[in-house]
């Protein structure tokens, strides 16, 4: 029962949890906002409707304003008339699937089919594509953010609930003035006929809508095409506050995926390794993996059990905001991970639960800094986990690292995750206190000027060297299970 709840967990913090966490929040691979002092963008979903629609481009056509509309293909092959009307009059046409399902019941070949069938609508009545592309209630999968294939996913910086008849025209009025500003992407309804929706509501949208372009018109705000928006820069932001919402932004990020990352813990009943500043959380696990050749004839093979490391975020972000440099950060963090593999140790020799285990387990983006720890480095078998845990450690990257997204850039080609193993008693011999049998260069002092060698040795022949002990195996275990 934990195997398969752990299993539902990894595909829905995957699949759904973490992509719509970092396109919604964190704007990652989508458009939800422009920067203009004088344009915004009004977005019209669930359409065409043939009550609401005409209605609605006549609006339009009376303030020269211009939109943007995600129709679903199942409504648009059935309206075709609306839909070149909408292109005749110059509003941009996207895509909102092909009939109104959200991307997180589907499989992704499934939204594909969805995408491209609704295109070919477009296209067949219009004589041109569309790249602009909003998935029913703004909500992505992992492979729509992984794989975009061209498209861009246009999101929204205000809602105000209009699909809801009870709202009322007056209140919703109100609720659109106060977002009413350049650079404001607005999401509104001209059909009723969805899941959740009310039949009349879209009557209120048009009665609020007008007073929204009368007030607009007023303050010499226009209303244009995402596309439009898209491409616009505003010259009024200060090189100050733009660095200032980064930083927010970025703070925001973090703070969001630790306490993703706290959830996680509780729920698995991972365990620090040191009560302060852990680098470490372990569990016992049952391995279910490729078998790997560990040394001296010694394998692990499926069914052993082992104790699976995962990296604690929070310490690797304080440590890349105080590091100087690459080779800095990577000194601080071997020793950090020398310093507690001991207690580690002693926490395995007392913990009886431990009995039996192994090895030591984890995946990582280290490349060659554990080989010097003891740990042996194999290669992570081709399919989806591998695919998976890389997209999952480069969106991590970029979030705890001060410069993940210039590395990845560089750094692309070596930016994979793989295994680190170390047999259990190797972990031993080299890490328990008060063992005769131990290495003792393993205790000996780090010097600074071998270590900032060989890492440079490293950055030379693999092109990165340690960036970081990024912890992938909460991602999935490979196949283990408990």
């Amino acid at each position: 029962m934990q195997t398969l709840l752990l299993w539902m967990f990894y595909i829905s913090t995957f699949y759904a949890f973490i992509p719509a966490l970092v396109s919604r929040i964190f704007g990652f691979r989508v458009f939800r906002r422009g920067k203009s002092d004088q344009e915004y963008a009004l977005t019209f979903d669930d359409g065409p409707d043939p009550v609401y629609t005409p209605q609605l481009l006549d609006l339009l056509k009376r303030f020269d304003a211009k939109a943007t509309f995600f129709v679903v293909g199942m409504n648009a092959e059935k309206h075709p008339e609306l839909l070149k009307r909408m292109h005749d009059e110059g509003h941009l046409i996207g895509i909102h699937n092909y009939v109104h399902k959200s991307n997180w019941l589907m499989r992704p070949v499934t939204v594909r089919r969805q995408i491209t069938q609704t295109e070919s609508v477009i296209r067949r009545v219009t004589g041109e594509g569309t790249t602009f592309y909003r998935p029913p209630w703004g909500i992505v999968n992992f492979f729509d953010i992984s794989k975009n294939n061209g498209r861009r996913i246009v999101l929204w910086s205000s809602m105000f609930g209009d699909w809801k008849a009870s709202i009322g025209a007056k209140q919703l009025a109100e609720r659109m003035l106060k977002k009413l500003r350049g650079g404001e992407v607005m999401l509104l309804h001209d059909c009723g006929t969805t899941l959740g929706a009310d039949a009349e509501a879209p009557q209120n949208m048009l009665i609020a809508l007008e007073k929204l372009l009368r007030v607009a018109q007023k303050q010499q705000l226009r209303s244009v095409r995402v596309d439009t928006l898209f491409c616009r820069q505003s010259g009024n932001q200060s090189t100050v506050s733009s660095l200032s919402s980064t930083d927010w932004i970025k703070r925001t990020m973090v703070f969001g995926w630790l306490q993703y990352e706290r959830l996680f813990h509780a729920l698995f009943r991972l365990r620090p390794v040191s009560k302060d500043n852990t680098i470490f959380y372990y569990r016992r696990r049952i391995y279910h993996g490729p078998n790997i050749n560990m040394e001296n004839g010694r394998w692990l093979e499926k069914g052993d059990p082992i104790i699976e490391l995962h990296f604690d975020n929070k310490m690797l972000f304080q440590l890349g905001t105080t590091a100087k440099s690459l080779v800095h950060l990577a000194i601080q963090l071997i020793r950090v991970v020398k310093r507690q593999l001991p207690d580690l140790t002693q926490r395995v020799v007392h913990d009886s639960g431990m009995k039996g285990v192994k090895a030591i387990y984890a995946v990582s983006m280290i490349h060659r800094g554990p080989e010097k720890l003891g740990f042996q480095i194999q290669e992570l078998p081709q399919g989806l986990f591998k695919h998976v845990a890389t997209v999952y450690l480069k969106l991590l990257f970029r979030i705890i690292h001060p410069s993940g997204s210039e590395q990845l850039s560089e750094k692309k080609e070596v930016m994979v995750p793989k295994l680190i193993v170390m047999p259990i008693d190797t972990l031993f011999e080299r890490f328990q206190p008060g063992d005769s049998h131990r290495s003792d260069q393993v205790f000996e002092p780090i010097d600074q000027r071998n270590v900032v060698h060989t890492l440079n040795s490293e950055m030379t022949e693999e092109g990165e060297p340690m960036h970081t002990s990024i912890r992938a195996s909460q991602t999935s275990d490979t196949g283990s299970s408990s």
